[in-house]
């Protein structure tokens, strides 16, 4: 059962560069990906309200329930994804969720919401198609770190850019999510044609990580059937994760104006930036962990870690004991600490550790379609059942109620995986 030989050799030169170039183009790929989906919430449309739910909430759900119905979809198309062609398949999803903003933009309110559902559904699959190019590789853990901390990153830079058009250019709410679109048209080009010129896996990739397949029916189904109880923890422990996450990346804005730092467009980049090289070390650490099943203990324990400071950290602000900005960057970075690896390390390494011979595609989607279910139920309860909280008020506890769960759920799927890794081993 052992996932690492002795034969296997150490990084050469050009596996280093490589990787390195992997990475800066992953990381840059999905960040021009993300101008595409999140800086429309920079938008606050006052004063709309429709069936007593105010729009940019509307807008924000619409997406959501897009998104997370892509994920649904995507636990069959990105797991049966081949490699060619792929950027034939990303040039259409992007475009039609361009094209779905340049529509938003004519159209009166609420009918927007039509066009964010369909920006949300094109957009949902763009993450394990990106991803496709990356797993299975010794570096994986470095590069797919690099790609998960651009959506850290990118949700501040491109919501900057976004405000940059509101303030600089006097562009209208209805046109900042197309605008923004515009500005990164090129440079995604550029870089999906560079994601296609990423080298292929090598032998030592596989030896160590495995050969990466498209999974059919039948061994999406003998997968769950094999490793069912860990998988339930996951996905509930990544629901909370989601829920927390995402409120947190949609109301950003509100959340800072709240704070009284509204009239600071920087704060987004500068807290975000902060949090992603802080992530981005942390992450990328775990490559020097050769052993497959150490590294998916180590990750449970950054996860845990990442729970217990989000919550610790709500509950100092909530109490008065934190100052709102500090309290903002130390729940990003925690709530990102357990993110970040599921989205990146924590699957990689559960499939090289146990051999299995599919992809992890499969399994981000799998626990995603649920986060995102989640994440539309709590942003709609706020508003249906007029929660009377504001979001620097809902949202911290929140944070500590969720964060006990997510504790429990990772302590679970530690004991789970330590437990079937030993008998699978000795069997």
């Amino acid at each position: 059962m052992s996932t690492l030989t002795a034969t296997t050799p150490a990084f050469s030169r050009k596996q280093v560069l490589t990787a390195i170039y992997a990475a800066a183009v992953a990381f840059l790929t999905y960040t021009s990906v993300y101008a595409y989906r999140k800086p429309f919430t920079v938008a606050t449309f006052d004063g709309l309200v429709f069936w007593g739910i105010r729009y940019q909430v509307l807008l924000i759900i619409s997406q959501g329930l897009g998104y997370m119905l892509s994920k649904f979809a995507g636990i069959r198309f990105i797991s049966e994804l081949k490699r060619i062609g792929r950027w034939k398949t990303s040039a259409l999803l992007i475009g039609t969720a361009w094209f779905s903003l340049l529509v938003f933009g004519f159209v009166p309110a609420p009918y927007g919401m039509i066009c964010l559902f369909v920006n949300g559904f094109m957009l949902g699959f763009m993450w394990g198609i990106v991803f496709s190019y990356v797993e299975g590789r010794r570096a994986t853990d470095l590069i797919g770190s690099a790609m998960a901390v651009s959506f850290i990153f990118a949700g501040g830079f491109t919501r900057s850019v976004a405000v940059w058009l509101r303030d600089g250019w006097g562009v209208p709410e209805q046109w900042l999510a197309f605008g923004t679109g515009m500005v990164f048209a090129l440079p995604l080009i550029i870089f999906i044609y560079l994601l296609e010129r990423i080298p292929e896996v090598d032998a030592a990739d596989v030896r160590e990580r495995t050969v990466r397949l498209p999974m059919s029916k039948e061994s999406r189904l003998r997968f769950l059937r094999t490793f069912g109880g860990g998988v339930v923890a996951i996905t509930v422990t990544y629901l909370f994760l989601t829920i927390m996450r995402d409120v947190r990346d949609n109301f950003m804005a509100n959340l800072w104006a709240e704070l009284g730092y509204g009239k600071k467009p920087a704060i987004f980049t500068q807290t975000e930036t902060i949090t992603s090289i802080a992530i981005l070390i942390m992450m990328s650490l775990l490559v020097t962990v050769r052993k497959n099943i150490r590294a998916l203990k180590m990750i449970h324990w950054v996860i845990l870690t990442g729970f217990l400071l989000a919550g610790i950290s709500s509950a100092l602000f909530l109490t008065g004991h934190m100052s709102g900005a500090l309290w903002m960057q130390l729940v990003g970075l925690g709530l990102y600490m357990g993110y970040i690896p599921f989205n990146c390390i924590f699957f990689e390494r559960l499939i090289a550790s146990f051999r299995i011979a599919g992809n992890v595609g499969f399994l981000i989607y799998l626990v995603d379609a649920y986060g995102y279910l989640g994440s539309s139920f709590v942003m709609l309860s706020k508003e249906i059942f007029q929660i009377n909280l504001t979001w620097s008020e809902f949202y911290p506890n929140s944070v500590v109620i969720f964060s006990v769960i997510g504790v429990a759920g990772t302590l679970f799927s530690w004991v789970y995986f330590s437990r079937k890794y030993q008998s699978l081993t000795n069997s």
